[in-house]
């Protein structure tokens, strides 16, 4: 089994300081040209949970729409070819903070512990935070976890994060009226949800608890990672924001879900009822993008707008647990799948970056990136060391339109679930394989003849088939902890 312990490290060159005098550049704060008063730029990372590649109104979303997060694109760079880390939330999840693709990160799959939490990440895996740390930043979570049980080594406190607030554990993350909340390694009471009631919803709450972050360190250099469980079954709103779209006609054909209302796994993982759930997603998307607004807005009144990154995207595609009904929505657009599978629509996800005067306003990037690209492009931008083990490649020149871009020779998935499944994007080739343990043969597509993934062409390209089952093959390490045969 590959771990993460203390590597060698090599220094990141800076593009911007070879590349300022290109007239290709737009106008940039460089390291060297940085005062201290000036120093490093926030950092803000929305991830929503289970939002699809065309859940957005920017993206083609018609149902409903999401005027500050298309406003984001408006200010910044819409990237259309990006792709989570996995298709479910944890490894996900450890892929963007470790910068390794699922075949070498130590996390890659949703295994639990009993009780309450995942299975953690060991304390000496280089991660984000501990980059940021060392560079000067102050760390925060606020949302979702589940890459370490409360009190164990992976434990958000045990992994260099300065201040963390919301759930632990991803299951007790499918309710939005938990009796629970973590603040660092505190369990917080929520009275309000005591004895079946539905008073104090959690998205709200941790949302407060992010922007108090934001007013308290407008005068540091922080990194705030803002992994919201919006809009990831179960399908639960305020009753005041349900009636937004209740009867809406874009909402027609409304379809119920009876779901988990009492018993063992009542705000225990099970999913509650819901009698609107096209409302309910409707709405649930509505308030993730009224809560970035708010974001937007904060950094605004405080004057630190113009010194903050941030960045928007998904965990993953689709879900269809719950009620969730991503057919009705659109929303994967023209891909083909959802959450758990390796096909485009589970894996390929919208990526918003905002940066003032370093990337162009009202642009999009096909470039071809991934959630392990994002730690050495932030330590590109700060001038951070990084391990040499990492999978990532930095698109700070794509970001910034500057200097020549790396390229991927490919990108690899891995997942654990549902006999196993490995997929690999060389180019345009996008080679899927599932059924993994019953040696599952290979599936070949096109994506820039066939994006939706519908003409397998295997049998037509039987040697393009052998190099990428060959890739898939090197592509990874074994892991005793998610063995995958």
């Amino acid at each position: 089994m590959k771990g993460n312990g203390k590597y060698d490290v090599l220094k990141l060159s800076h593009l911007a300081l070879v590349a300022v005098s290109l007239t290709s550049c737009i106008t940039h704060v460089t390291v060297e040209d940085k005062t201290e008063d000036e120093g490093n730029p926030n950092i803000i990372f929305i991830l929503a949970d289970d939002l699809g590649y065309a859940d957005l109104s920017c993206m083609g979303q018609t149902r409903f729409s999401t005027p500050n997060i298309d406003s984001l694109a408006s200010r910044g760079m819409l990237f259309t070819q990006h792709y989570s880390g996995s298709s479910v939330s944890a490894p996900s999840r450890s892929c963007l903070i470790t910068g390794q693709h699922t075949g070498h990160t130590f996390i890659r799959g949703n295994k639990e512990l009993p009780v309450e939490g995942q299975y953690p990440l060991p304390s000496d895996t280089y991660t984000i935070f501990k980059m940021l740390k060392d560079n000067g930043y102050k760390t925060s979570v606020f949302g979702k976890w589940g890459l370490g049980a409360p009190n164990t080594e992976g434990a958000p406190q045990n992994q260099d994060v300065d201040e963390f607030y919301g759930y632990n554990c991803q299951r007790q993350a499918h309710n939005y009226y938990p009796y629970h909340l973590w603040r660092n390694g505190e369990k917080i009471i929520l009275d309000g949800n005591k004895n079946q009631c539905e008073n104090d919803y959690a998205p709200y709450i941790i949302h407060q608890e992010a922007i108090d972050f934001i007013k308290d360190n407008k005068d540091t250099t922080f990194f705030m990672w803002y992994t919201s469980v919006l809009p990831h079954a179960e399908l639960k709103v305020p009753e005041n924001e349900l009636e937004m779209f209740a009867g809406n006609p874009e909402l027609e054909q409304e379809k119920s879900y009876v779901g988990c209302d009492d018993g063992e796994y009542y705000k225990n993982g099970g999913y509650g009822s819901q009698q609107y759930t096209h409302a309910a997603f409707a709405t649930m998307v509505t308030i993730l993008d009224k809560q970035v607004g708010d974001i937007c807005r904060t950094l605004d009144s405080l004057g630190i707008a113009d010194n903050t990154i941030i960045v928007f995207t998904s965990d993953n595609g689709p879900h269809q647990e719950g009620g969730a009904d991503p057919d009705f929505f659109n929303s994967n657009g023209e891909l083909r799948g959802y959450k758990r599978d390796l096909y485009e629509g589970g894996i390929r996800v919208p990526m918003i970056i905002k940066w003032k005067d370093n990337v162009a306003e009202n642009t999009k990037s096909d470039h071809i990136s991934a959630f392990w690209d994002l730690m050495p492009t932030i330590a590109e931008i700060i001038g951070a060391e990084l391990p040499k083990n990492i999978d990532g490649i930095s698109f700070l020149p794509e970001l910034i339109s500057c200097g020549e871009q790396d390229k991927h020779d490919y990108l690899y998935w891995e997942f654990h679930e549902n006999n196993g499944r490995q997929a690999i994007r060389q180019g345009d080739w996008k080679a899927v394989k599932y059924d993994v343990h019953n040696n599952g043969k290979i599936e070949l597509y096109n994506l820039r003849d066939d994006m939706s993934e519908k003409v397998n062409i295997a049998d037509l390209y039987p040697e393009k088939v052998a190099e990428l089952d060959s890739l898939m093959k090197i592509s990874r390490v074994n892991s005793d902890l998610f063995r995958f045969q």
